[in-house]
């Protein structure tokens, strides 16, 4: 017969160890604002305070800033390579024109 004595410290060191990463990660969680998860998943406490609200409105016009920005220097960039990669005669043909026009 195989001693189960021997596995007692093992299941003991074991089970401190998950009982540890739970408390740590549970830690973190509360500490970066994350909300917690009750037994079947829902939230213990949901942020949805004014000043997380307040928050995401800000980031959301940051964000549409930002990709109106963003469009515009796409539209430069095309221009930009239009110009590169053009040929040199066509792109004199075009200064000369609007020189005509004014």
């Amino acid at each position: 017969m195989f001693p189960f004595e021997a596995f007692i410290p093992v299941a003991i060191v074991v089970g401190l160890a998950a009982i540890c990463g739970w408390v740590l990660v549970t830690w973190l969680r509360i500490r970066h604002g994350y909300p917690l998860d009750g037994a079947w998943g829902q939230a213990v406490y949901p942020r949805t305070s004014d000043e997380a609200m307040e928050r995401i409105k800000l980031l959301s016009q940051e964000n549409a800033q930002l990709r109106a920005e963003l469009g515009s220097i796409k539209d430069r960039l095309a221009n930009v390579e239009r110009i590169v990669t053009d040929g040199a005669h066509s792109l004199d043909r075009e200064i000369e024109m609007l020189r005509k026009a004014n």
